[in-house]
């Protein structure tokens, strides 16, 4: 697998993984998946018709909001400020070349973000294991 292809993280937790398809159709693989795994879909947010509404332009960029009530709230039970990383957040974007890429948030890093630590981590980890299947099905090869 190329570098360009494999899921990076950066120092503040953010993973980006390449994706093999274009916007709309990640979008919608993405959000089959979340279904398939019998995961609780909230909302999609659509920013890049929101900033056409207000007169900005931007790339396109869409924001997926779902999570697992039973696995998420055990970050919040654990610390109420993992709060603000649950539901899981999954940005679909496109970059200045036209390429589509997805982005979230290392579970591991929030985990560390709001001092987890013992048997709640282990939350955490099947959280990541979770979202990275996830990204998997539009991942570039």
């Amino acid at each position: 697998m190329g570098a360009e292809t494999a899921p990076q993280t950066t120092e503040d937790g953010i993973v980006t993984v390449k994706s093999a398809y274009p916007m709309a159709e990640t979008i919608a693989r993405l959000k089959k998946d979340v279904a398939n795994k019998g995961i609780k879909f909230f909302i999609e947010v659509d920013q890049f018709k929101l900033a056409e509404d207000a007169g900005i332009k931007i790339r396109p960029s869409t924001l997926l909001i779902f999570g697992n009530p039973p696995l998420g709230t055990l970050f919040i039970a654990a610390n109420p400020l993992a709060g603000l990383d649950w539901p899981v957040r999954l940005l679909v974007f496109e970059d200045e070349k036209g390429e589509v890429w997805t982005a979230y948030t290392d579970f591991g890093y929030i985990a560390h973000r709001h001092q987890i630590k013992g048997m709640d981590t282990e939350a955490f980890q099947k959280a990541s294991g979770v979202i990275a299947s996830i990204t998997s099905s539009v991942k570039a090869r």
